[in-house]
């Protein structure tokens, strides 16, 4: 049994040690905005937040997460969509079919709370999310957006 905090809330999970954290959020939790993309950490589609880190949660296991470390998925990034990345990705109609937006939203959210003002440099080293419909460029956008405000 192992005890986690995930969107503020504690819970008991029943899973093995090497279960990787993002089929505990989905199964366990069952939070479903945490996607399955590659299930090799480089597609982001899994991204969440760990302590404030983008982190891409297929690749963490179980075992590896402490009862005091604070897990953020999309569904707790916000009550109703309220924050600034999630409100820019509304405002440039980013998604085109949307799968992979929760791990770019989750990654945008990070980097904007690491350097509140992101150059593009910065954006393209830190977003290393795929996008198989090639939304990159307002993706950006989006970000530079919520920067701003």
């Amino acid at each position: 049994m192992a005890r986690l905090t995930i969107n503020g809330k504690t819970i008991d999970v029943d899973a093995d040690g090497g279960t990787p954290l993002l089929w505990v959020i989905r199964e366990q939790a069952g939070l479903t905005g945490t996607k399955y993309g590659c299930g090799v950490a480089q597609c982001g589609a899994c991204t969440v937040h760990i302590d404030g880190a983008a982190m891409r949660s297929c690749s963490v296991t179980l075992d590896s997460i402490t009862p005091e470390q604070k897990i953020v998925t999309i569904e707790g990034l916000s009550n109703d969509s309220s924050h600034p990345v999630q409100k820019a990705w509304l405002a440039l109609d980013v998604p085109q079919c949307g799968y992979c937006q929760s791990g770019m939203i989750m990654a945008a959210a990070a980097l904007l709370q690491q350097k509140p003002k992101p150059t593009d440099e910065d954006i393209s080293t830190e977003i290393t999310n795929i996008c198989r419909c090639g939304t990159y460029n307002r993706v950006r956008a989006a970000i530079k957006q919520a920067s701003i405000g």
